[in-house]
């Protein structure tokens, strides 16, 4: 939806040091830009460690950002409602809202039921981004989160499974 180099320059302008991760074909193809970019890209093996790790990072003076998919999203409930709700750090996420765009590859795909529900149930600030000519609600949003030091997501529209 939006090249690499752009988010990863958002990213720097806001101050995000590390990308907690577990890439899926849309995010993970920012990867790049992000470490030209000079932030540091982490890597875990479930989303559930994403919100973890991202905490401890912020507890020790770095200024993480979380990018997953909307099913690492619903997997990760726990840990993010520690980190997001008990322990109330200000992480933000990006979060790719898997087949919005094209429901052909998985037709029937219950993402498209649960995803933004979860969000609200979870009390997250997002904004819906659909189209490459939304950046500017992303970097607002992302921007604003950063200042006022706040929860806040961006659920960006993919278009594969």
């Amino acid at each position: 939806m939006f090249p690499g180099e752009q988010v990863a320059s958002l990213m720097a302008r806001c101050g995000i040091t590390h990308a907690v991760t577990v890439p899926d074909s849309t995010l993970g193809q920012w990867e790049p830009a992000i470490q030209r970019a000079g932030i540091r890209l982490v890597r875990v093996c479930r989303e559930g460690e994403a919100w973890a790790v991202a905490a401890g990072l912020h507890l020790g003076g770095a200024r993480p950002l979380v990018m997953i998919q909307c099913t690492g999203l619903f997997e990760s409930g726990d840990s993010l409602r520690n980190v997001l709700h008990d322990w109330k750090l200000p992480i933000f996420s990006v979060i790719g809202y898997r087949s919005y765009l094209n429901q052909e590859t998985l037709p029937g795909d219950t993402t498209l039921i649960f995803t933004e529900p979860t969000l609200k149930a979870w009390q997250i600030d997002y904004r819906f981004v659909t189209e490459p000519g939304q950046f500017d609600l992303f970097a607002r949003h992302l921007e604003r989160c950063q200042a006022e030091g706040r929860v806040g997501a961006v659920l960006i529209a993919e278009g594969n499974a």
